[in-house]
């Protein structure tokens, strides 16, 4: 096994993006690809080392790019600078990932029919409206994602099969909002599963993450928990 991985320049009209792809370049052939959608300060290591991870269980991972060539938040108020004007226009945000997962359908390794995203915080959400806006694509996985309905998918039927991680705690995404976003997905007629993690606040992926007041704590169990959880719905996806 030896993962390769390439940085890839790709465009949205006159803004230029960088992703990061990772693959095993000692499979041979095309082999299902597994976008990777960065949380609210940009890709980062984090989010590469994800798509390094997914190229060891024998994806292509591509770790995407939202904000432009080199930006990376570096504080709350960054983060959140970075991540507004998106939430603010989903249909920006949307055309984006669009473009992101044509990148990754148009990669050598990879096999166009088979493709999945994944996505942590602001990433979360990312993946989500790709199922919503039924961008083709076989299924998604929300990390402690954000959940609200971008607000130009009513009627949409979704394809994708969906799987939700959830910290139960987690401030940004109540027990109220989940149920509320269930309801959604079934309207839609989603295949869908959610795993809730008790005693689990937001970014509970995230090693760094330590303010219980902001609502973002690491918890061990429930990132291995999530990551298996990932892998069992990747493998059953796929195979």
């Amino acid at each position: 096994m030896t993962i390769q991985t390439k940085l890839i320049n790709y465009h949205d009209d006159d803004v230029e993006l960088q992703g990061h792809m990772a693959w095993d370049d000692a499979i041979e052939g095309e082999r299902a690809g597994v976008i990777v959608c960065h949380a609210w300060a940009g890709r980062s290591d984090f989010e590469n080392g994800k798509a390094e991870a997914l190229a060891k269980l024998g994806y292509v991972g591509f770790s995407l790019d939202l904000y432009g060539k080199g930006v990376l938040g570096n504080s709350i108020e960054e983060n959140s600078a970075l991540m507004q004007p998106f939430l603010d226009d989903r249909i920006m945000l949307q055309n984006r990932l669009k473009i992101a997962l044509e990148v990754l359908k148009n990669f050598e390794e990879v096999d166009a029919n088979r493709v999945a995203s994944i996505g942590f915080c602001f990433g979360g959400l990312c993946v989500l409206d790709l199922a919503r806006i039924v961008a083709d694509l076989n299924g998604v996985v929300s990390f402690h994602g954000l959940l609200g309905s971008p607000g130009n998918t009513t009627g949409n039927k979704i394809k994708a099969k969906v799987l939700v991680l959830h910290g139960w705690d987690d401030p940004m995404a109540t027990p109220d909002h989940v149920v509320s976003f269930a309801e959604e997905l079934t309207i839609m007629g989603a295949d869908w599963q959610i795993h809730g993690y008790g005693n689990t606040m937001h970014a509970f992926t995230k090693p760094e993450a330590n303010d219980p007041d902001f609502g973002t704590v690491y918890q061990s169990d429930s990132d291995r928990r999530s990551w298996n959880s990932m892998q069992y719905f990747l493998s059953e996806l796929f195979n």
